[in-house]
């Protein structure tokens, strides 16, 4: 049996034989013994829960015995965070960036600046490039792919430099990473060329079946057949003919980024994969044999690979290898750690055991100067020609300033975290004396004894927190005494170690012997007598309600309560159990606000309190009228449930009802009869209104009549609900509230032709006839007619048609433009981007106009003031557009004051499409000013944007690559290309 059932069944036999004018002291003190669980020694290996005497296991054991004083910090040498060799950098960039003397930097260039000027005099071991990262304008918690990077990166650092005055540092990035292409198509029948010219900063060459780089190549070239229904539109023979179409290197860049393609979208599961494929490439890569002018030199050197570990193609992490262009050295980047290759030699074998490989497929043999990867990602071939700095080049003085300032940061750092280490070393070695003296002295034995939290004494045990002052506020009951349930997280220690923890710590109360509470005993016997005796109550209720009630001798009893009364019985008892906390302000040792306890107490008792569902709501102690509801009981039942119910309404069976409830009882009964008759009467009176049948339009004018009445759609919805659904339990509608189609000046807010299309779900067209009989069963607030005319003397040619009252032209157009501002100053809004292919024509569907129903009844009755007057254009004549989503397609949430070229960035993680190649267009309108906000540019939401790429579209251009996991891209890859 388990101990706690066992602490129960004991702790009830006891309560049993003593009655709670009984307890004496030594019944208080068998009580606590009770409620605690055996095991009074503390001989054990652990320590038991729920024991006082046991201070065995509550974290002494790390301060017994011999302690390393390491133990006493968390703090790291910091003189491990300092730079053992620096790297040799090339500064060439460097110089060219500088700008003028400053001594923050601001600009993407500035930070680039002081990035490197830190990595060649820094002593920290690794630089934060924090202040570069916000300068670039990238969110950090957007995790992004190694190559999403590479783009958004190049694309920034391209339009940074872009506007600086030296021309060498204006076109550093198209000389050193900018290729050229010409996307070729050529007419099988006259031969005629059509080539579309395209630049690119990197290769992105696909995987999949090859197991040589040199393959990828070739494929990414290779001749593509236009046949069949994908035939080529000649201009020349001006029709469909079979073509040949590829790709012609024009030029080649200084630094050659090659992508490869690992992770691609598998079409069976939905989601993206990655191949985990083996590829070979060599050190040297000529390139000669690819591009279309022969003669030049194109032989490239291998200088960094980007390694991607892992086998999902949603997580995984990134580690760089990159050689130094001046030693020819390797150096691995992986995070804060910068490890040297031994023997000037590229050492990916290491890598690629780390992640086990679900095809298993065994590595093949690479030769002299190859290597083989499966988790290679990008790779970084350097034309060989290329001329190599010899010399290096001194850091600014300017920002040698700045990293001089940086390191005197860090040694001011290094000189804190030491003292932090000796200090906390010192307080340790205090704290192990302290220990060792007071841990033998803490059990009471025979001599006088105190309680304290067992929490606290663990925390005054733990190494890593500080200790504070006793709180024993959490174990006190309502009398400011141990409460009998709180015992068992409390420890008793002896009075000479409670004397030594207070005068050190200090906090209180001080809980020795006299604390024990004996008012909680006799509460708790007296409850566990009452959780005994209910069961056997629970059998002689059911018994009593079986027999049938006789004379007048029953009483009144809800029937929700009787279905649930020993559940509330149960309740209330653990309830009073807890009183004693709640009472004293106090829940598990945190004050509580007064009036809230109170008042969450008054909600649990309306809820639980026995008998309350049948009375009246008038509140008065009155039976309901509603005899479904309750039950008569006999005397002896009642009687049996007043014992655990006190304070419970009691209502004899002679008792009268409420004589309030009665009234309306008859009221409802006369109104719903009324309601019924208005409504009957008013469905007859206008049956084509209530049907929606033969109703009169203003696009199609009705040729029996010249006159139709306006009233609000709003008004024919509520009357609509009435009549039908709802007669009974709501008032009839009594008016027509016009004043919500008129402007604060009383003319009419809509022209004849809106009436007709977006505004006509606004208004409803009445009939002549129906409009006499409306003035008769409604208060019309304003009368809103329509009239037609016809203008000519014999022969009629032209149809005017007047309005009463007559259009408000300022209020109308103060309207649009209030409706054409709210466009342009949306938030979150959703607009489209629709990429156009091959420069196929792309049909834009159309933008349905619709208008939102009117909801809130209550301010459509109302005039509007000239306060409240815009609020009502946004609420009630409000216009909104639906666009119909077309394959292809992709929603953006943006907002109005965005920036284009953050557009851009977003629109490139959705077609991965970099900013400087997207030409995005709209209502045939180029957008081109990457300054410019989305509303000056008139992009209003669920407007459509076209977007054309300046790329090639290979077979393999469709797969996406880009990977959701979290993965970091290191810095140490782009340190060696932007040096040269």
């Amino acid at each position: 049996m388990a101990p706690r059932l066992q602490l129960e069944k004991a702790a009830w036999r006891w309560a049993e034989t003593v009655r709670p004018e009984e307890v004496s002291q030594e019944h208080i003190e068998t009580a606590y013994r009770i409620w605690l669980e055996p095991c009074i020694r503390g001989v054990c290996r652990r320590n038991c829960k729920g024991n006082p005497n046991c201070l065995v296991g509550i974290g002494e054991h790390i301060w017994l015995g011999e302690i390393d004083e390491n133990s006493f910090h968390n703090i790291d040498d910091p003189n491990c965070e300092r730079r053992k060799k620096p790297l040799e950098l090339e500064q060439f960039l460097m110089v060219c960036f500088k700008t003028g003397s400053y001594y923050e930097p601001q600009t993407i260039c500035e930070h680039l600046q002081y990035l490197f000027a830190l990595l060649q005099n820094s002593n920290r071991r690794y630089i934060d490039p924090s202040g570069f990262v916000k300068a670039l304008g990238l969110d950090t918690g957007q995790q992004q792919d190694a190559q999403e990077f590479s783009k958004l990166f190049m694309s920034l650092l391209e339009d940074t430099l872009s506007k600086q005055k030296n021309p060498d540092v204006r076109n550093i990035v198209q000389q050193q990473f900018c290729g050229e292409y010409a996307y070729v198509t050529v007419c099988n029948q006259c031969g005629r060329e059509s080539k579309l010219l395209s630049k690119f900063y990197e290769l992105e060459l696909n995987i999949q079946g090859h197991k040589q780089l040199t393959d990828c190549i070739s494929e990414f070239l290779k001749e593509e057949k236009l046949e069949g229904d994908n035939r080529y539109f000649c201009e020349n023979c001006q029709s469909k003919q079979n073509a040949t179409r590829k790709i012609r290197l024009l030029s080649l860049p200084c630094t050659l980024n090659l992508q490869l393609m690992r992770f691609v979208f598998d079409r069976q599961t939905g989601h993206k994969k990655k191949l985990n494929t083996y590829i070979g490439f060599s050190e040297i890569l000529d390139m000669e044999p690819y591009v279309e002018h022969k003669g030049g030199s194109y032989v490239y050197e291998l200088s960094a690979v980007l390694i991607h570990r892992g086998v999902s193609a949603y997580s995984g992490h990134y580690i760089a290898h990159v050689k130094d262009p001046q030693s020819g050295e390797w150096y691995k980047f992986n995070d804060e750690d910068i490890e040297k290759m031994e023997g000037k030699k590229l050492q990916l074998g290491i890598e690629e055991d780390l992640e086990p490989s679900k095809s298993q497929t065994r590595k093949p043999k690479c030769g002299k100067g190859t290597h083989c990867s499966r988790n290679a990602y990008m790779l970084v071939y350097r034309l060989q020609t290329q001329e190599k700095p010899n010399t290096t080049v001194q850091v600014p003085a300017f920002l040698q300033e700045l990293v001089d300032r940086d390191n005197s940061k860090f040694e001011e750092w290094c000189i804190e975290m030491a003292e932090m280490r000796k200090q906390s070393v010192d307080k340790g070695k205090a704290k192990h004396e302290e220990v060792k003296e007071l841990y033998q002295r803490l059990p009471a034995g025979a001599e006088p004894y105190e309680f304290v939290s067992l929490e606290w004494l663990q925390k005054w045990l733990d190494e890593s927190t500080p200790t504070k002052p006793i709180d024993n506020h959490a174990c006190l009951c309502s009398h400011d005494k141990l409460h009998p349930d709180k015992i068992s997280i409390m420890k008793r220690i002896s009075e000479y170690a409670a004397d030594i923890f207070y005068s050190r710590y200090g906090g209180g109360p001080r809980l020795t012997v006299k604390a024990l509470c004996k008012e909680c005993v006799v509460e708790r016997c007296r409850i566990l007598r009452l959780k005994n005796q209910l069961n056997e109550d629970y059998k002689t209720v059911n018994n009593l309600l079986k027999v049938a009630v006789k004379g007048n001798d029953g009483f009144w009893v809800g029937k929700s309560s009787l279905r649930s009364w020993r559940q509330l019985a149960l309740e209330q008892l653990d309830e009073q159990d807890g009183d004693a906390e709640q009472s004293n302000g106090k829940m598990n040792g945190s004050t509580l606000n007064k009036d809230e306890s109170k008042e969450e107490r008054k909600e649990e008792e309306e809820e639980l309190n026995f008998n309350e569902d049948i009375l009246c709501p008038h509140g008065k102690l009155e039976l309901c009228i509603s005899e479904n509801e309750r039950r008569l009981v006999s005397k002896e039942a009642w009687s049996k449930l007043q014992q655990y119910f006190p304070k419970a309404p009691e209502f004899p069976s002679y008792k009268e009802c409420c004589s309030q409830c009665k009234i309306l009882e008859r009221e409802g009964e006369e109104n719903e009869a009324l309601h019924k008759m208005i409504a009957n009467e008013q469905k007859t009176s206008l049956p084509n209104l209530f049907q929606d049948k033969n109703r009169p339009c203003l696009s199609n004018w009705p040729e029996d009549t010249d006159v139709l009445y306006i009233v609000s759609q709003f008004f024919v919805e509520e009357w609509r609900k009435f009549v039908s659904r709802k007669p009974a339990r709501c008032s009839p509608v009594s008016s027509v509230g016009n004043s919500a189609l008129l402007c604060p000046h009383g003319g009419l807010m809509f022209t004849f032709a809106s009436m007709t299309k977006e505004d006509s779900k606004l208004i409803a067209l009445i009939w002549p006839s129906e409009w006499q009989m409306i003035q008769k069963l409604f208060v019309v607030d304003h009368v809103i007619k329509i009239t037609r005319i016809e203008v000519g003397d014999v022969n009629p040619s032209e149809t005017q048609y007047i309005s009463e009252p007559k259009l408000c032209p300022e209020c109308r157009e103060g309207l649009l433009c209030q409706q054409q501002r709210d466009l342009r100053e949306y938030t979150q809004a959703t607009i489209y981007v629709h990429k156009v292919v091959d420069n196929k024509k792309v049909l834009v569907p159309l933008v349905v106009m619709t208008s939102n129903d009117q909801s809130n009844g209550g301010t459509k009755r109302q005039k509007i003031s000239h306060q409240n007057y815009i609020a009502y254009q946004k609420q009630v004549i409000r216009r909104s557009m639906r666009h119909r989503k077309v394959r292809g397609e992709k929603a953006l949430l943006v907002s109005a004051n965005q920036t284009l070229k953050e557009l851009k960035i977003q629109i490139m993680h959705a077609f991965s499409v970099a900013p400087f190649d997207q030409n995005l267009s709209i209502d045939g309108k180029i957008l081109s000013d990457d300054c410019a906000t989305l509303g000056t540019l008139g992009v209003i939401p669920e407007s459509v944007i076209l977007l054309k790429a300046d790329e090639p579209i290979a077979d393999y251009a469709a797969m996406d690559d880009v990977m959701q996991g979290k993965d970091e891209f290191v810095l140490g890859i782009w340190i060696s290309l932007l040096g040269n």
